[in-house]
């Protein structure tokens, strides 16, 4: 968890949960408290809790720069997902399922770009349900023409379903797990 760079380009994020009167293990009086949120970045899916200024107000599902330019921001660091609050982590999944809707095209292009990491393992069989045989069938529907839509891959692969909620569920686990070789989706800032 570390203060994001002064310099730092514009994040949008997703808020994920918004405490008015900061966070409830604050020992400090009411008074000195700062409105809390707690924020999913859109491009690379990273965990954020952003101190907002007394006057800034955000909801649940808002759209937010998660950067220090930003007026309504005081502060904000990056946060791990065990450090989300059960609100947040109520709201993450269908956060992640509307940001894969909302930005199909790039999500798409992961089924049409996905490459092997090594000589035995594709970047395809990171995705939950998928083993040699799906991913082959994947690769050879490819080959032919790129897909178009998540509706393109379900209807030329035959037996992947719902290849949406298979890149939900990955990210799901790239955030929850702290200890993946492997990651797609979830940028960690380096340690």
């Amino acid at each position: 968890m570390s203060e994001q760079n002064e310099d730092a380009e514009q994040v949008p994020a997703v808020v994920l949960d918004y405490l008015p009167n900061g966070r409830p293990e604050d020992d400090r009086p009411q008074y000195q408290k700062q409105p809390v949120s707690q924020a999913l970045g859109i491009s690379d899916f990273r965990l954020f809790e952003i101190v907002l200024e007394e006057d800034a107000s955000v909801g649940v599902t808002d759209r937010i720069d998660a950067d220090r330019s930003n007026d309504l921001i005081a502060e904000i660091r990056e946060i791990e997902f065990d450090d989300l609050l059960g609100a947040a982590q109520s709201e993450l999944e269908p956060a992640i399922r509307d940001i894969v809707e909302n930005d199909q095209q790039r999500f798409v292009d992961f089924y049409n770009d996905a490459q092997p990491i090594t000589l035995r393992l594709h970047q395809l069989n990171l995705l939950p349900g998928i083993g040699k045989k799906l991913r082959n069938n994947i690769l050879e529907a490819r080959k032919r023409k790129p897909f178009e839509s998540f509706d393109d891959i379900e209807d030329r692969v035959s037996g992947l379903h719902n290849p949406e909620e298979v890149l939900v569920e990955r990210i799901l686990e790239e955030l929850r797990e702290d200890d993946l070789k492997y990651r797609t989706f979830v940028r960690r800032e380096e340690q």
